[in-house]
């Protein structure tokens, strides 16, 4: 039986991709993948990493193990360096801010950079292409031009929801549109989302509320695949909690599109005693925006990810409650540490969990209802404590390896629809 090759271009990786590549890579589908670094703890780099200074070394090695991707069953991974090197020193010295770049122009540049060039150097010999939002758009023109499939991965809602949702919450407050990125996309990358969903052929996404957001635009529902990501249970695991102390916690970036300020409201209101209130994770807050609560929360700034265990392991509950959000992999992250979620049906809460059962689903800028699932758990540690068994045994059943399986059967279900269409032209 003719298998397709498939090349997957993703420009940083994540575990997503990396496991999306694994699927393909597990039924012999996997032609190559192209991404802009990939490090291997194995390769030669790794020994001259150690001649050094320890300071240094210490230092590239935490960069370079975020962008850890080893070549899944001897498949190439065709990696291009310099456009994402040039972008972390402009990020990490601050020069991408003192030029006027800011955070978010490099990181565009990479994406529409190997775009580019995977369009003009790397669709020979190719039956399929599997690529990713805000780095398909001019692959998908030559692709299609050639006759090659499209399979393209939406990991976040589509930009209209989103960028809806945070006009909503500029008008809210004001002080934080600063900070909400959706409303400062720039005409060019919009135009290319817009393209890249029109020339897909299919659609995956991670969340309901992401095909939510594609069913809005008019996008066919079998157009679109939901195929919830896996959990991490063989590298976030329960631990003993290391103290009696009550603790809500929150992983992520801790920006308004998380709705972390509705959080720190109730929180506020709340006034638990021999309780703590823990954010993980880079402020994008204005300080306008976020000195009123300094008082009443701990701060932990961005943390390397196999420390992210500890954390998890010292809350009673992980509070997650975003506006926007195409999956949010720090539920199935805390799940697997035996700990229960608090979120909204605005990430992937309503498919990966039961409310009142592995954690609780509340609507989205709801401080009453956030204040309500809080001093419920801060009031019944017993059944909270049996919530976060559940989660675990919940967590176990959504792993990776589900996540592969659906994957790669799904895109061979595509293929073989696709050719059976083409044989009919």
């Amino acid at each position: 039986m003719f298998k397709p090759r498939i090349s997957l271009i993703h420009p940083t990786s994540n575990p997503n991709s990396r496991n999306a590549a694994l699927a393909l890579s597990e039924v012999g589908l996997l032609h190559e993948v192209i991404t802009t670094i990939a490090y291997n703890p194995q390769s030669s780099a790794t020994h001259l990493l150690n001649l050094l200074p320890s300071k240094v070394s210490n230092r590239i090695t935490q960069e370079l193990e975020r962008r850890t991707w080893i070549p899944p069953n001897g498949v190439p991974i065709r990696t291009h360096l310099w456009q994402e090197v040039l972008r972390v020193a402009l990020v990490k010295t601050g020069l991408s801010q003192h030029l006027g770049f800011g955070q978010h122009r490099p990181i565009n540049w990479v994406y529409a950079s190997l775009d580019y060039h995977v369009a003009n150097h790397h669709l020979q010999n190719l039956d399929a292409v599997y690529a990713y939002e805000d780095g398909a758009a001019t692959t998908f023109q030559a692709a299609k031009q050639q006759g090659i499939l499209c399979l393209y991965d939406l990991p976040i809602p589509f930009y209209r929801l989103s960028q809806a949702i945070q006009l909503e919450e500029a008008e809210r407050f004001p002080e934080l549109a600063p900070a909400l990125q959706a409303i400062q996309e720039p005409a060019w990358k919009i135009e290319r989302k817009e393209q890249e969903v029109q020339l897909a052929d299919h659609i995956f996404v991670a969340s309901s509320f992401t095909k939510k957001s594609l069913l809005e635009i008019g996008v066919k529902p079998e157009k679109i695949s939901i195929i919830p990501y896996g959990a991490p249970i063989d590298y976030f695991q329960p631990q003993p909690k290391p103290d009696n102390l009550f603790r809500a916690l929150f992983v992520g970036r801790v920006s308004p599109r998380k709705g972390v300020h509705y959080l720190l409201e109730a929180w506020q209101q709340l006034q638990l005693p021999e309780a703590e209130l823990l954010l993980v994770g880079i402020n994008e807050f204005p300080e306008v925006g976020f000195a009123q609560y300094r008082e009443i929360f701990r701060y932990v700034p961005s943390v390397p990810h196999a420390s992210l265990n500890q954390y998890y392991s010292a809350a009673n509950v992980l509070v997650f409650p975003s506006l926007v959000e195409g999956f949010g992999l720090v539920l199935l992250e805390a799940m697997s540490c035996s700990i229960p979620v608090i979120t909204t049906p605005h990430t992937a809460g309503i498919d990966i969990l039961t409310d009142g059962v592995e954690g609780f689903i509340v609507p989205i800028r709801d401080v009453e209802a956030l204040k309500e699932k809080l001093e419920w758990c801060y009031h019944h540690p017993q059944e909270l404590a049996e919530m976060g068994r559940a989660a675990r045994r919940k967590a176990e059943q959504l792993n990776w390896q589900l996540y592969r399986k659906k994957l790669a059967q799904c895109v061979k279900n595509i293929w073989n629809n696709y050719t059976k269409l083409q044989s009919k032209r």
